[in-house]
């Protein structure tokens, strides 16, 4: 692929919370461009007004528009993201894709095989790869100072009641959202396998304690798995938290010692007790995402422009490639397959 040694271009499909930082990270970047905004609600009920670029109600008459642009960042509701994707490429089009890449694996690597027939990149969004705690113990585990890796449990406990639930939303519907695992929790199932690989011989237990109302999929689950690696692993997750989000965190039991991340977003270290090792001192975690009376995850959208931009002018390799979107999508379709 050619670099482009110019400005990067970028339109941005959906300007909801997502779509709005995408926007933002976009104009902040000194090699990128923003040129068009494209969602199906009208400006006045977005609060764009501070981008100064045309606006388009639908992606194909954006497409057939005679502005230019090299890379469609996608950041509508989870449903549209394989369709949207195909358009773009279908358009020569880079695309970057939000989580989940797509609702099925099918879907994906529908994507993934239009992206090698096109030449076009994908880029699939899972910024919290790029919070400090996650660099370092990406870093600590390849260096083989933890030893055998015996388990590991992740434990997503958040809030999300009416107050985001809302009736007019695309949250909570089975074809738009997709299920729990693919909006709140695909970003820490991420991380668990950019560490440790894939998963198998999956069990699962579910319910619906306090969503009945709200929404057409589950709010907890029990998941057990052994990692095709070795060791054995667990996944513990709910959004019938009262109030207010309790912790995403990842506890790591080693030959060599036992490592916990916590906190709301998984961004902070609260246990490293390995053998013939000093923790270093890691530089400060963003602040995660605040919508509202909801948090994210970890806020480093800017780390993901700055790789489309490094990427297309030919100076980095991609950091979430299209199969690890891929990889996601298919890990929580067989968790769910478990579902009665």
């Amino acid at each position: 692929m050619t670099a482009l040694n110019r400005k990067v271009k970028f339109a941005v499909v959906g300007c909801g919370h997502i779509g709005k930082r995408h926007a933002e990270m976009i104009i902040r970047n000194q090699e990128s461009e923003l040129v068009a905004l494209i969602d199906v609600k009208d400006p006045s009920e977005l609060s764009i007004s501070q981008y100064d670029v045309p606006f388009f109600k639908d992606l194909a008459t954006f497409l057939a528009s005679e502005i230019e642009v090299d890379v469609i960042n996608i950041a509508s509701p989870n449903g549209f993201h394989a369709e949207q994707a195909m358009q773009c490429l279908e358009a020569r089009k880079h695309i970057v894709v939000e989580k989940p890449m797509a609702l099925t694996k099918l879907d994906a690597e529908k994507v993934i095989f239009k992206a090698l027939h096109v030449h076009r990149q994908v880029f699939a969004v899972m910024q919290n790869r790029y919070s400090p705690p996650s660099v370092w113990i990406k870093d600590l585990i390849e260096s083989g100072k933890l030893g055998q890796i015996y388990m590991i449990q992740l434990n997503c406990y958040w809030n999300r009641d009416n107050r985001y639930y809302k009736p007019e939303s695309w949250h909570g519907k089975k074809d738009l959202d997709g299920g729990t695992l693919f909006t709140q929790f695909s970003h820490f199932i991420d991380i668990m396998y950019w560490l440790f690989g894939d998963i198998t011989n999956i069990q699962g237990k579910f319910n619906d304690f306090n969503h009945h109302d709200l929404t057409d999929f589950e709010d907890s689950g029990f998941v057990s798995f052994d990692f095709v690696n070795g060791g054995m692993g667990s996944l513990n997750y709910s959004t019938s938290v009262w109030n207010q989000n309790l912790e995403s965190s990842m506890t790591i039991i080693a030959e060599n010692g036992s490592v916990k991340i916590g906190g709301q977003y998984m961004d902070k270290v609260e246990v490293c007790n390995v053998s013939n090792y000093e923790m270093p001192e890691l530089a400060p975690t963003n602040p995660g995402n605040d919508y509202g009376a909801y948090k994210g995850s970890a806020a480093n959208h800017h780390y993901v422009i700055e790789n489309v931009v490094d990427v297309l002018n030919g100076r980095a390799s991609i950091t979430t490639n299209a199969l690890e979107g891929l990889k996601v999508v298919d890990i929580i379709e067989r968790i769910y397959s478990l579902r009665k």
